[in-house]
Order: structure tokens, then C-alpha cells, then sequence
């Protein structure tokens, strides 16, 4: 058996993967926040639905018992108070410059834990399978 034939490894291994990818990229717009011209760029996220369609495995309905409790409103992220976020984007610098640099220490602090919980998993998930094969150590 092949680790990255387990479909919960193969999956962390790809979001660690794009995580390492976008923390490399925000780097640079950091690096560049002083270059004229310069526009902040980022990652499109992973499109999860297009990995589970990717990966086999056993497809169930979710029960649902009220339409309602599954289908609400559309829905808008919000701030721990519960008011609607701002957009975050910034104006342009007189010298074309659009890199704020508070949004990207933001994203860079966001995608550091989104490492760190992967990582977390991930070396969880192969404690799991050490002790499904009877290994210890």
C-alpha cells in the first residue's frame, strides 16, 4: 500500500502543497510592497469539490430532515461581532504600487496556520495507520 493512496493523506499532502505555494507568493508581494507598479497577486484556492469528484470513494446523500436547516441565506462572511467584512482592498499608491501591506501580513499569519493544522493532521493521520499496523515506534 502506497501512503498516497489513503485519500485523506493525498488530500493534505495537495493543501500543504498549495499552501506552500501561496506563502511563497505572498512573500513576494511583501518583498515588492515598495516597487513601483507592483500588484499584489495570491492563489486561487483549491476547488475541494473538483478533488472528492477526483478521488474514489463512497458517495452517501446527506439526510436532511428541513430544507431549511441546509439551505439558508446566501451567506456573508463576517467579523467575530457578526458585521459584514469590508472588502479588504486598498487604494493605489501614487506610484502604482497596490500592495497593502497589513492585508498580505494578514494572509501570510492565515496561511501559517492553515500549514500548521495540516501538518498537525497529517502527522496524526499516519500516527493512526502506525497503529492500525501494529507499530508503536
Amino acid at each position: 500500500m502506497i501512503l498516497a493512496d489513503v485519500p485523506l493523506v493525498g488530500m493534505l499532502k495537495t493543501r500543504m502543497g498549495w499552501l506552500q505555494s501561496r506563502q511563497r507568493v505572498l512573500a513576494q508581494n511583501v518583498a515588492h510592497a515598495d516597487t513601483p507598479g507592483f500588484r499584489a497577486r495570491d492563489l486561487e484556492p483549491v476547488d475541494f469539490k473538483k478533488i472528492l469528484t477526483q478521488v474514489p470513494m463512497q458517495r452517501t446523500a446527506m439526510a436532511v430532515t428541513n430544507p431549511e436547516h441546509i439551505a439558508g441565506a446566501a451567506s456573508v462572511e463576517t467579523d467575530r461581532f457578526g458585521q459584514p467584512r469590508a472588502s479588504g482592498k486598498f487604494e493605489i499608491r501614487p506610484s502604482g504600487n497596490a500592495v497593502a501591506l497589513e492585508e498580505e501580513m494578514m494572509k501570510v499569519a492565515q496561511t501559517q496556520l492553515d500549514y500548521q493544522t495540516a501538518t498537525s493532521l497529517y502527522s496524526r493521520s499516519l500516527g493512526l495507520i502506525k497503529t492500525a499496523l501494529g507499530k508503536t515506534k
